[in-house]
């Protein structure tokens, strides 16, 4: 990696010269002496709440809950971008509420806390006889957070990870404590597989899980037309499946995952992180030069070797994160992804020479989840990012219409600027998941602003 910055930075240099061109706190006690702030993880989005709290026990949590005055929502890892947290009232954490429940070696269900972190549970379950079917690529999200905004991994014959919940509980507005499943109280188990946090706080969830499995993935770099040409095979050859394109190169590379009984190896990894920040360097330097900035690193590119990373399930979806960002991903029909990603692309480098973070395409299987974004149709996503300290509106205000064009669904906790009547077009079960979410919260206890605007 040091060898490539180098190089790179000697292209761009020498083009140049050539004139050719934030962690979540939280608090014990609901009755703090004075506000702490809240701010997400990019920091797009933050509040001043009257309280802040982190229950040890689900007891104490139906306590809070039973007298908090005014607004409760709920706080994960803080990886959303959307504005389902900020509030001035309370802001519940369930960082102290994590782990493994108990399991069954004969169903492989699972039982976990709801505030467990993907990343601190892979072990537990291992040890248990299980692993998650999929996972996303970010494992710093907490289990209720990644279910309430039906959170994926890839893989066009896996759904989202809210299609693997068997039951849950949560605490109503009242306080009081509700269990739910597909034959008790169903009506509310199958709105609360995907819920936004509007009906109450979930506290456990029972999964469905496999059996512990390894994984081969491999990262190739191709051009941006060889990846559109092998894209829907690949997507059906492979259990995992997805790829990337690099603004301003015409090069991109494919991940792929597939179980396999190798020994556990890896070849020479790049770090992403870097990566991303040899990406802005690029940007600064040549942004003013896209056909140069497109020839320098497409250069680097095709000096990169392939990698293969063989590991336990859940140690080889994910990848660090360091480098922040604002993300706005959409979900298409699958048949009508890779004819929108043509378009983004060339809007993107006609419009927004400014940006420099990959594109990331993924695939998913669809579900009858009332507020999946999946929900009766097989989905292509197509995921872009903005650096966090620039303003993501222009650029996002740019590519949003080609998504709408075709079709697409916001994953819920993405940014986006679609409101109630908007969803409503895009949802057939919309009305039956408001109607369910009015009868458990009549009195609004968990809706914040935005969502007040989406369920009344």
């Amino acid at each position: 990696m040091i060898k490539r910055r180098s190089v790179l930075a000697a292209l761009v240099a020498a083009a140049a010269g050539s004139q050719l061109v934030p962690r979540v706190l939280a608090a014990a006690d609901a009755a703090a002496v004075r506000p702490i702030p809240w701010r997400n993880w990019s920091g797009s989005q933050q509040c001043l709440p009257a309280a802040r709290s982190a229950p040890a026990t689900v007891a104490e949590l139906q306590e809070l809950i039973a007298s908090a005055k005014g607004t409760v929502r709920a706080v994960g890892a803080g990886h959303s971008f959307t504005p389902l947290v900020p509030t001035d009232g309370t802001i519940v954490s369930l960082s102290r509420i994590s782990g493994l429940v108990s399991h069954d070696s004969q169903t492989r269900h699972a039982t976990l806390w709801a505030g467990s972190r993907l990343g601190d549970i892979g072990q537990p379950l291992e040890d248990a006889g299980q692993a998650l079917v999929n996972m996303p690529d970010i494992d710093e999200q907490t289990l209720a957070g990644c279910l309430a905004t039906a959170t994926h991994g890839t893989g066009a014959g896996i759904g989202c990870m809210s299609t693997f919940i068997e039951g849950l509980q949560l605490v109503d507005a009242r306080g009081d404590l509700v269990d739910c499943d597909a034959n008790n109280n169903p009506e509310l188990f199958q709105a609360a597989k995907v819920s936004l946090g509007a009906l109450g706080v979930i506290t456990q969830v029972r999964l469905q899980n496999v059996a512990p499995y390894r994984l081969r993935r491999e990262t190739v770099w191709r051009s941006f037309e060889e990846m559109l040409e092998l894209a829907d095979s690949m997507a059906e050859q492979h259990r995992n499946f997805e790829f990337y394109y690099i603004p301003f190169s015409g090069m991109g590379f494919t991940d792929v995952h597939d179980i396999t009984d190798e020994p556990l190896g890896s070849t020479e990894k790049i770090d992403s992180n870097e990566s991303v920040q040899d990406l802005k360097l690029a940007r600064d330097w040549l942004q003013g030069s896209p056909k140069l900035r497109e020839l320098v690193l497409s250069s680097i590119v095709k000096t990169l070797d392939d990698e293969v990373m063989v590991e336990s399930s859940w140690k080889n979806y994910a990848s660090e994160r360091n480098v922040r960002f604002n993300e706005m991903e959409y979900h298409l029909p699958r048949e009508l992804g890779l004819q929108a990603l043509r378009e983004v692309r060339t809007a993107l480098e006609t419009q927004h020479p400014e940006v420099f973070f990959p594109i990331e395409v993924r695939f998913i299987k669809g579900d009858d989840i009332w507020l999946s974004p999946f929900h009766q149709r097989d989905t292509c996503s197509i995921a872009v990012h903005r650096y966090f300290e620039e303003d993501y509106k222009p650029y996002f205000k740019t590519i949003e219409p080609i998504f709408r064009k075709y079709e697409g669904r916001p994953h819920w906790g993405k940014l986006n600027t679609l409101q109630r009547e908007d969803f409503r077009k895009l949802y057939p079960r919309w009305d039956d998941f408001v109607e369910v979410r009015r009868t458990v919260d009549p009195n609004g206890r968990f809706l914040n602003p935005y969502l007040a605007g989406l369920f009344g």
